[in-house]
């Protein structure tokens, strides 16, 4: 037997029309039609896309533009009887690959993690039997058995449930379950997911039991579609990868450029052989493109994820540190990040009088206090209120032991919170229980938005009822006025209605209650016969409070001008209140999106929406994912929380997916590039302050090595221009021991620098600009890298100076000791200089006066390593035969240290001036401009 075309959807066919759709039945289907079905649509399972080969990325590190210039240069090396070159080179090259791939690579285990989800086995009816078959050969028509505790393995539709609960937290992100019922549903305007007599796999039951037709499998189920998202997203480059694609192709441009021209220039203007002339241009190359910079930059986004930890951020992929500093747009989940997850009533009004519940959470600390005078019958009512609500509630609390530290739940977050406010109130469920035998429960359905529970009493029975308010008003007759029942008439309908819609306004959400005395021998046989004539008692109101360090946290963003973007499965009128508590909102004119009405919009009639105010509400997967991309089709640089499977596809489509450490999913936070150990927003914005500082940190470090590049290229131009007559001061060893040496240490100090005072009063960075700019180069080469020049030339000389050789520039010899002497001169005149270099690129503009010479203590342990570096390149024979350097006087030493604070008094001296230019601009500025 076939499916048949479905004519009419699922979600509104009767059951008998599900059957008739599938081929099936009360007996299920036979289980050779089983073997049928299953070769023709295939297994239920997840099936995986193919990715790029590991080993492919891997080798991609070592053949980009620049890798290939250095493995060409360490080749030409050995040609030319340079080993040791050769393999300094290549080492070079194997470091900036290894590091380049530590900080891109991520292991693809979302989808492993999405699969690991599924159920391995199901129960299902074939042939009029119940048997257990393995999951992955369940097929579409078939009748699935369900019962608490069950994992749900594929997508159906309930054509029997009793109190039937699903946890459907893994598609939709909101924790509560969901009531489930085998009636049609006609409405039109609500997601697949809202529909209660549908069922999803992934999902799992929470209470009660069910049958269901299934009515797809594997790929084509919504988990399988979240699957297939979130497996389709390529991984795209963060924006410092870009950033630093950008620099390796300038500095490689640059180096090869004057390369060539140097090699012209040996060529045309010294006798030099063309092999002699090739090795020295290859040292320019050498000199110029800083070896060095992507392992610093590596260790310093390794440095900022450390720190990041230490505020509750956990970073998955390095890059991830420094995409949050240029983060400009955060879309975020409410339930758990913005809220605390834990569901509590605040208002409960009973005729008259409105009682405050203080204290937040399942622990029951705090007290109920009337807003206004109250009466003995007024506490009388808000007991009876609290007892109705106790009994007429299926959840249960956890008192805190050894498995749980805290007060935990069982059930439904509403319930529990009913329970909370009661044992505030000196209520236990367990007393009224004993008091009130529970014999009977009408569940909540979505016809009647109600639940009732039928109890033995001293001599008749007792209904208690909660529900939407609407509802509970009417089935009610008379209400709880002052300690007697009196007749509830239209306008106190109206009245209570109306204290209904102030608390709704709020952002609360509302349950109404109400009970009856039942006399008589018979007992109620469905929820019609008992819910009618009810006595109405009051409201319970009640929120997820919102975090309480969100506010200040959504503020700070503001300041640093990211846009908050609430998308939430809860209500719209729910999370626009929040959104407001908070201020992720601040005008009544803010919009509120529904899934439903998104999937109605044009892409530019969305990004249109984007630009102002807006709420996302009751959204599936894919509608977040489209969020996304409309942002970051829109230039935004975006962040997105996530902490269920839903979310996924959304976490990996950002340019920084942020997951929740406590209630995430594995799928989720394999998916993530960041995992929030506290799953607090406001640690987002404490990692997107390091992430900025992160950033202006590689451009402080990038400075200080440019310096010495503008300097290391000095001695090659000297031996150019003199036709080789001026001996080269700094050879190829020379400039890699620095490059990769002395220089690293002390940048990978500036790259612990804590975030200077301001840098969130700022905009995100503009992706536009780059970290090397014309102002860092000319500042690099010409301004300090000009001083460090003539420092080291200086040193070099002098060593022959002191030696006899004063004004023979162009009469020193090329080799022997002392050669080898004043080489170690130069070398050690740019590790003294290196000293005030680092100390003045510590600040940008300020006063290193102002930040403290001893603030940062690695700076110290930089200069440290860097003179004990030189130290044993100068003075141990091994390392002397390897750079090429030879000890020299020790008076000597005074001449270099005069040199050390050179750089530093010339940066104080420039930041003054162009702190007293600016100065000067502001004094003139006013609200129209400058004058």
């Amino acid at each position: 037997m076939e499916i048949i075309d479905n004519p009419k959807p699922v979600y509104s066919a009767s059951v008998q029309e599900i059957f008739l759709l599938y081929s099936s039945g009360p007996s299920g289907i036979d289980p050779s039609e089983s073997i049928h079905r299953l070769t023709k649509y295939g297994k239920n399972t997840l099936t995986r896309t193919k990715k790029r080969s590991v080993y492919i990325r891997f080798l991609a590190n070592f053949t980009h533009l620049m890798a290939i210039l250095l493995w060409f240069g360490g080749f030409v090396a050995f040609i030319a009887n340079m080993p040791s070159l050769g393999v300094a080179v290549w080492m070079v090259n194997i470091i900036n690959g290894v590091f380049s791939f530590w900080q891109e690579f991520r292991a693809e285990k979302a989808a492993d993690a999405l699969m690991q989800l599924l159920p391995s086995k199901v129960r299902v009816i074939r042939g009029g039997e119940t048997m257990e078959i393995d999951a992955e050969e369940i097929v579409p028509g078939d009748l699935m058995a369900l019962a608490e505790g069950d994992h749900i393995s594929a997508d159906g539709r309930l054509v029997d449930a009793a109190q039937l609960r699903i946890d459907q937290s893994t598609l939709t992100g909101e924790s509560h379950p969901v009531k489930k019922t085998a009636d049609p549903v006609y409405e039109t305007d609500i997601s697949k997911i809202e529909y209660q007599n549908l069922v999803f796999a992934g999902t799992s039951v929470v209470s009660g039991t069910g049958l269901a037709i299934v009515t797809t499998t594997g790929m084509e189920t919504e988990f399988g579609k979240v699957a297939d998202l979130t497996q389709g997203i390529e991984e795209e480059k963060s924006p410092l990868q870009q950033e630093m694609s950008h620099v390796t192709r300038m500095v490689t441009i640059v180096a090869v450029g004057v390369g060539i021209v140097f090699f012209i220039m040996l060529m045309t203007l010294t006798t030099v052989t063309p092999s002699e002339s090739f090795i020295f241009a290859l040292g320019m190359i050498v000199a110029f493109v800083p070896e060095g910079l992507l392992p610093t930059v590596t260790l310093a986004l390794a440095q900022g994820s450390q720190r990041m930890a230490g505020r509750n951020a956990l970073i998955k992929r390095l890059s991830a540190v420094e995409t949050l500093g240029c983060t400009s747009v955060i879309c975020t989940d409410k339930t758990g990040t913005l809220t605390q997850n834990e569901m509590t009533v605040v208002r409960i009004w009973v005729p008259d009088v409105t009682f405050l519940v203080t204290g937040v959470g399942y622990a029951p600390d705090g007290k109920i206090t009337p807003e206004g005078p109250v009466s003995k019958e007024n506490m009388d009512a808000l007991r009876q209120v609290c007892i109705a609500g106790v009994l007429c509630s299926n959840a249960r609390l956890i008192e805190p032991g050894r498995e749980n530290l805290q007060w935990a739940i069982l059930g439904d977050p509403t319930e529990a919170a009913i329970l909370v406010a009661a044992l505030k109130n000196g209520i236990r469920y367990e007393e009224e229980s004993r008091n009130y035998p529970r014999i009977r429960e009408f569940p909540f359905d979505s016809r009647r938005k109600s639940m009732s529970t039928l109890h033995f009493a001293d001599d008749h029975l007792i209904c208690f009822l909660k529900g939407a308010p609407k509802a509970v008003l009417e089935v009610s007759s008379s209400v709880l006025e002052g300690g007697e029942v009196v007749f509830l008439s239209d306008e106190k309908k109206a009245g209570i209605m109306q204290v209904n819609d102030t608390l709704a306004e709020q952002g609360l959400r509302v349950l109404g209650i109400a009970q009856k005395k039942i006399f008589g021998e018979e007992t109620p046989e469905n929820p019609e016969d008992a819910e009618h004539d009810m006595t109405f008692m009051g409201l319970v109101a009640m929120m997820d409070p919102p975090r309480p360090e969100v506010a200040s946290a959504v503020k700070k963003c503001h300041h640093a001008q990211i846009r908050i973007i609430m998308i939430t499965g809860d209500y719209g009128l729910t999370a626009k209140s929040i959104a407001k508590r908070i201020g992720i909102v601040k005008g009544d004119n803010s919009r509120i999106i529904t899934g439903a009405e998104l999937d109605q919009m044009q892409d530019e009639e969305l990004k249109s929406a984007l630009s102002g105010e807006v709420i996302f509400a009751r959204v599936a997967p894919e509608h977040k994912l489209r969020v996304v991309e409309m942002l970051r089709e829109t230039g935004e640089i975006v962040a997105v929380t996530g902490d269920g499977v839903n979310d996924a596809p959304a976490l990996k489509k950002a340019d920084i997916g942020i997951a929740m450490g406590i209630s995430g999913t594995d799928v989720a936070k394999e998916a993530a590039d960041m995992i929030l150990t506290d799953d607090n927003f406001a640690s987002i914005v404490n990692a997107v302050e390091e992430g900025r500082a992160v950033y202006e940190n590689i451009k402080k470090f990038t400075g200080y090595i440019f310096t010495s590049n503008a300097t290391e290229a000095v001695p090659f131009i000297s031996f150019a221009f003199s036709q080789g007559r001026i001996p080269l001061a700094l050879d190829v060893m020379p400039i890699l021991t620095i490059d990769l040496g002395t220089d690293l240490v002390p940048a990978l100090a500036l790259g612990s620098e804590q975030p200077e005072p301001g840098i969130m009063d700022k905009p995100p960075r503009n992706l536009k600009k780059h970290v090397i700019t014309l102002s860092l180069l000319m500042r690099s080469y010409l301004w300090l890298g000009s001083i460090q020049s003539i420092a080291v030339m200086s040193a070099f000389f002098y060593q022959y100076w002191t030696n006899g050789y004063w004004g023979r520039i162009f009469d020193l010899p090329a080799e022997g000791p002392l050669y080898h002497s004043a080489v170690g001169m130069a070398l050690t005149a740019v590790v003294i200089t290196q000293i005030g270099n680092v100390l003045a690129h510590r600040t940008e503009l300020s006063s290193i006066m102002k930040v403290g010479f001893f603030s940062n203590r690695m700076v110290w342990a930089g200069i440290a390593c860097d003179l004990i570096i030189i130290l044993v390149i100068l003075y141990v024979p091994f390392f002397q035969e390897i750079v090429g350097t030879a000890p020299f006087p020790l008076e000597n030493w005074l001449f270099l240290i005069a040199w050390t604070p050179a750089l530093l008094i010339a940066e104080e001296l420039r930041k003054g001036v162009v702190r007293m230019i600016e100065s000067k601009k502001n004094v003139h500025k006013h609200p129209g401009g400058i004058t």
